[in-house]
């Protein structure tokens, strides 16, 4: 095979000289083995007639395409004779540099006959000196032969290794697809592999983030002698330790098992790789705190150790709103049950005072018969103000609400809680400076400071300090996830303090429940609380109280604010009436006793009664005598499903001038609010004494309007 070589000098007489020396047929045999033997250090069996193929270019740059060329063809040149010096254009250097930017294997010899170059100097600027000869002109044959054939087949075996390399990059090409069959699975395998590690590695991301961010307290402790080997903040929270203390500690050591053995039970049964969900243990905080927790554990390998992953939740607060919540409906049971008693208990009491007060009425009594029946009657009215006290419990009394400035209502009553409470305590009173007004019945809210007051004073024996203060307290919804029984909004609040004996966590517990007391016999009934808290409860208001044994007592009343001013009105006395009448009145009462005594005593201050049972016999009276009937006296809850509203409502809308009294043992919870509200409302709540019902059905008989 023939080599081919560039010649690139601008003098034509090289390009002849070359040319003779390296293209003739005749090949001076011996000479050439002695080159090579020279050259490679043995002698090889040389083809004596193959020539090279040689090209010619004048200059730089043509000999640069002439380069190029070769490269499409795919028939590149092994190697170039390159004179340094060849005006004008691209010196030998730069010719020899732009070459081998598209061609860097191409074998070079320089030919000078300048000492333009030094060696270094020339090997610096091609940079490349393992691919450079220098041949000085004028030049011999034989060396110029020996070059051509040393560098042509120095270029020649790096030919040859390059196609080696190919034929190995195919034979790898070739093993490589007769092995991707077989590696499809492991391949996929792989895949799959490195997909679970990924999935484990975004795992264990998302696990240390949930743990480190977690709202529950979280932990790892070893099985081995409980250490912690990490924390999150929820826990330090918890516990009160910072996370430099927990880690590397035992439990043991920092004291956080106030029950040591059944927390060592616990881990038991971890190690034994029993999952623990939600069970109810202790933890004790850095203050010496013992926090409730539910505990939730699992067993985890960390390399060849076991661990526990534990949750422990801290549920102190909800147990204690819990109880709080149990309390509440506790207290709502007994508030109903109370309500059904004092209904029934009043219309019992109804028709004992009712007959008493009749006797009474008698010129010819007996003093002893009048002395019994005077002490029925106290006996009724003591009755009757402990059936009151219960319905103010249930929050079914009836209430006449009106604007009430607070810290008024306290300056008006102060005079009277000082003599009340005596020299020997001191009151003081603390007023909010902002308007404090509230819609509530008067009565009530004096009654439920009188009865706090005097509770104060009774755990005060010795003397102290007695405190009533007022503030307005915007109640938000952090507020109300602490007290179940809280409002959201405005509140108007009074504080009672007080410096007495205090009370433990098991009074505190039972505080409002009816006849509950911590008083001797015969000094207490243990109605006041409950009936200050039913009084509350009805306002939409709540209580709160705080207590420590030795050290006092304050109870706070929340009760709804009002942007409405109070006014300041004086109340008229209702001129005395005598009590007698012709009219008619239709009495309707589904207690057969009550029923008996209304009639009768009606009857005898000379009204015409027609009486009924219920809602239907009485709308069968009305229509016989509806044109007689001037007054409905009626009970407001009744069987047959007409109630006492209900039924004035269908007489009013055949007679609108009708006058009406209602009556009731308790709950004028039925009764529609804005009938309530009507100025022309009248309501009698039993028991109730003779002259007040003979009274107030002559009031309103006379009363203008209905």
């Amino acid at each position: 095979m023939k080599h081919r070589i560039l010649v690139i000098d601008d003098n034509p007489a090289i390009h002849n000289d070359i040319r003779k020396i390296l293209a003739r047929p005749e090949i001076d045999s011996a000479s050439l083995d002695q080159a090579e033997a020279m050259l490679f250090g043995e002698v090889t069996d040389s083809d004596t007639g193959a020539l090279f193929e040689i090209d010619s270019a004048y200059q730089g740059q043509e000999g640069l395409e002439l380069v190029k060329r070769s490269l499409d063809e795919k028939r590149p040149y092994a190697l170039a004779f390159v004179d340094v010096r060849m005006p004008p254009g691209w010196d030998g250097i730069e010719t020899i540099s732009r070459v081998w930017e598209v061609y860097p294997e191409l074998q070079v010899v320089i030919c000078t006959a300048y000492s333009d170059y030094s060696w270094e100097e020339m090997t610096k600027k091609v940079s490349r000196s393992d691919s450079v000869l220098i041949l000085k002109k004028p030049f011999d044959n034989i060396e110029v032969l020996q070059m051509a054939h040393a560098l042509t087949k120095k270029w020649f075996l790096t030919q040859e290794s390059k196609m080696q390399l190919l034929n190995l990059d195919k034979m790898v090409n070739v093993r490589t697809e007769e092995l991707q069959i077989a590696n499809k699975r492991l391949t996929e395998e792989i895949e799959e592999r490195s997909q679970a590690e990924n999935q484990l590695r975004f795992s264990e991301e998302r696990f240390a983030k949930a743990f480190k961010s977690s709202p529950v307290p979280m932990c790892i402790q070893s099985l081995a002698d409980h250490r912690f080997l990490d924390v999150n903040d929820s826990y330090v929270l918890m516990t009160g330790y910072d996370r430099e203390t927990l880690i590397g500690k035992s439990a043991l050591e920092l004291n956080l098992w106030p029950d040591r053995d059944g927390r060592m039970d616990l881990f038991n049964k971890i190690l034994k790789s029993q999952s623990l969900r939600n069970i109810e243990t202790n933890i004790r905080a850095k203050n010496g705190e013992q926090k409730a927790t539910l505990f939730s554990g699992e067993l985890i390998k960390l390399g060849k150790d076991s661990f526990a992953l534990i949750s422990e939740n801290d549920i102190s607060q909800r147990l204690e709103l819990e109880s709080q919540l149990r309390q509440a409906q506790k207290m709502e049971a007994i508030g109903h049950l109370a309500a059904g008693v004092a209904h029934d208990f009043r219309n019992i009491l109804t028709v004992i005072q009712g007959h008493a007060n009749l006797r009474l009425l008698s010129p010819s009594l007996d003093s002893k018969v009048a002395d019994s029946l005077k002490q029925i009657t106290e006996a009724v009215d003591r009755a009757s103000n402990l059936t009151r006290q219960l319905l103010a419990f249930s929050r079914k009394q009836i209430m006449q609400l009106e604007v009430v400035d607070v810290n008024r209502l306290i300056t008006q009553i102060s005079n009277m809680l000082a003599r009340l409470i005596g020299e020997h305590i001191t009151l003081k009173c603390n007023y909010c400076p902002e308007a404090a007004s509230v819609e509530a019945d008067v009565c009530s809210v004096e009654q439920v400071i009188l009865n706090l007051v005097v509770n104060a004073r009774d755990a005060m024996p010795n003397g102290g300090q007695l405190e009533i203060a007022t503030k307005v307290a915007d109640i938000d919804t952090t507020y109300t996830s602490r007290n179940p029984e809280a409002v959201k909004g405005a509140f108007v609040c009074i504080i009672v303090t007080d410096t007495g004996c205090g009370m433990d966590e098991s009074t505190k517990s039972r505080l409002f429940e009816p006849f509950f007391t911590t008083k001797e016999v015969g000094k207490g009934t243990g109605m006041g609380l409950a009936t200050a808290y039913g009084i509350i409860k009805q306002h939409n208001g709540w209580i709160e109280v705080e207590s420590k044994l030795n050290v006092g007592s304050t109870f706070r009343v929340y009760l709804p604010a009002s942007a409405k001013k109070a006014k300041v009105e004086e109340k008229k006395q209702a001129p005395s009436q005598a009590l007698g009448g012709k009219e008619t009145i239709l009495v309707v009462e589904d207690e057969e006793p009550v029923r008996h005594f209304v009639s009768d005593l009606l009857q005898e201050y000379g009204y015409n009664v027609r009486v009924a049972s219920n809602g239907v016999e009485a709308l069968e009276v009305w229509k016989k005598s509806s044109s007689e009937i001037d007054l409905l006296l009626t009970d407001v809850v009744m069987p047959q499903q007409i109630s006492g509203v209900e039924l004035a409502e269908r007489l009013r809308q055949d007679k609108n001038k009708l006058k009406v009294i209602y009556t009731s043992g308790y709950s004028i919870e039925l009764l529609d609010q804005h009938f309530q509200s009507r100025a022309d409302f009248n309501f009698l709540p039993k028991p109730y004494h003779p002259l007040k019902l003979a009274e107030i059905v002559r009031t309103c008989l006379d009363a203008k309007g209905r």
